[in-house]
């Protein structure tokens, strides 16, 4: 058994995570106008946010191409690989996972297997690389694909736009219509149903951005704190490095137990939620899925993250 992991560019690995963890990444693209972009390959992170301040037209995003996946995957098949995991953004975002699921169920040389992660960003990031250090480990393709379902079930994340119009413009955001008339009077907190449908919805409402700022700290504590298992945790943002390390500084002083990381929202992401937006992403720590001696650990099965009603 010879594994692939193959992810999307809305995942924002870095270069060094994807050698290390052997993953494979197709860019997402951009319609801006007449001319299309990659997602970080021919458009970059500062760059394309200090363009969509000045664009009079607004961008789109489509999904990878299939011309570009099923090349991916003849590569694979002349290499050997005899399975290949595909962890997409989330379906309830994009229609990119039923591509994903027809191409699986029309190859016949070696074995697809798609994984919605019901997100993106750093989360998705963490699926991958779970993913290649399972591989990494000798794990068998089941136990991969329980892992990550496992590790679904204790991903959540927060979110806060400064705009949220883009959300409404590329019809991203479940909820729009109750935000009718209070785009300008309110800090919306936001988050994605990753256990169930994967859609974005505002699920409470803040005047200012320090009560909405204390809201998702309040919230990321009651959802945590009575877990039985260790939490990492990623804060990203779209091109504001300074609220970023502020968040960053505060989180890792206030819960020291916890393992926090940095990663970035990158353009196609950005074309959706816009400039200034923080966010958090958390789910079990990944070393807890592999033993002292970093081998797999079967059967594991996870307290599963209840957000509240």
């Amino acid at each position: 058994m010879k594994i692939a992991v193959l992810t999307d560019s809305s995942a924002y690995l870095t270069k060094e995570q994807q050698e290390k963890y052997q993953i494979d990444v197709l860019p997402i693209p951009i319609i801006w106008g007449k001319k299309v972009y990659h997602d970080l390959v021919d458009i970059g992170y500062e760059e394309f946010y200090q363009k969509l301040n000045t664009a009079k037209e607004l961008p789109t995003t489509s999904q990878p191409s299939i011309g570009d996946l099923k090349q991916k995957i003849d590569e694979y098949v002349a290499a050997g690989y005899t399975d290949v995991i595909v962890i997409t953004l989330s379906s309830g975002i994009s229609s990119y996972f039923s591509t994903i699921q027809s191409v699986a169920a029309e190859e016949d040389r070696i074995k697809v297997h798609p994984f919605d992660s019901k997100i993106t960003c750093a989360g998705e990031a963490d699926y991958a690389m779970l993913a290649g250090r399972l591989i990494e480990a000798g794990a068998d393709i089941d136990l991969i694909m329980h892992d990550l379902k496992d590790l679904q079930k204790t991903m959540d994340v927060r979110f806060m736009v400064d705009d949220l119009s883009h959300l409404k413009r590329t019809g991203r955001l479940s909820n729009a219509a109750s935000f009718v008339g209070t785009l300008f009077k309110i800090k919306p907190i936001l988050s994605m149903d990753v256990q169930n449908e994967g859609k974005i919805s505002a699920i409470a409402k803040e005047r200012q951005y320090k009560r909405a700022y204390r809201h998702v700290q309040n919230d990321f504590d009651n959802l945590t704190k009575n877990l039985s298992y260790k939490i990492q945790d990623t804060i990203f943002d779209s091109l504001d490095p300074e609220k970023k390390q502020a968040w960053l500084d505060d989180y890792r002083a206030k819960f020291p137990k916890y393992k926090f990381d940095t990663s970035i929202i990158g353009p196609v992401v950005g074309v959706h939620v816009g400039q200034g937006t923080m966010s958090m992403i958390w789910c079990r720590d990944l070393d807890t899925y592999f033993d002292e001696n970093g081998q797999p650990i079967k059967g594991i099965e996870s307290q599963a993250v209840v957000d509240p009603e």
